[in-house]
């Protein structure tokens, strides 16, 4: 038992007492009841807190990356990725490293230094700003500079894309 539902009982013993000891009621006198409260344990979730919602992924099973091709410019050797129409439109949490993975898996030798800054920064902000671009193309030859510094960049440290 709680605390509160002592309370009742607590009162009807009072007012025995004051009885059974030969003290009169008179008519100023008040009779306080209280009601016991509930006796469940389950304990109910407030109304302003509602549960939380899954996040379902309508391309989760699909490919993200539809295929790789290295080729050569100016500049020296380009990975062109070209990702899937899910992989242009998910926006569930950790596709993008699911989508580098797909990378690696078709052509091991993307995992160089700098190519996954690369390959982030155009899944993060490439899909924005050109979500119709054909491939993303990312270059071992730029500095590794990390992710902040990549983005700041427009994903092309070391000079723009040519």
């Amino acid at each position: 038992m709680t605390r509160w539902q002592y309370r009742p009982a607590l009162a009807v013993l009072v007012v025995a007492a004051l009885a059974g000891c030969g003290a009169a009621v008179d008519d100023q006198t008040v009779l306080v009841t209280t009601t016991p409260a509930p006796t469940s344990t389950v304990n109910p979730v407030p109304a302003t807190i509602s549960p939380p919602t899954a996040t379902v992924d309508p391309y989760a099973g699909l490919p993200l990356i539809d295929t790789v091709q290295w080729t050569e410019n100016i500049d020296g050797r380009r990975l062109l990725v070209f990702p899937t129409v899910a992989g242009r439109k998910t926006t569930a949490p950790g596709t993008d490293e699911r989508a580098w993975q797909e990378v690696l898996a078709l052509d091991a030798t993307a995992d160089a230094p700098g190519m996954r800054d690369q390959f982030i920064c155009h899944w993060v902000w490439a899909r924005m700003v050109a979500p119709d671009k054909p491939s993303w193309n990312l270059e071992p030859w730029r500095p590794d500079v990390g992710y902040q510094a990549t983005v700041s960049a427009n994903c092309n440290p070391g000079g723009p894309e040519r």
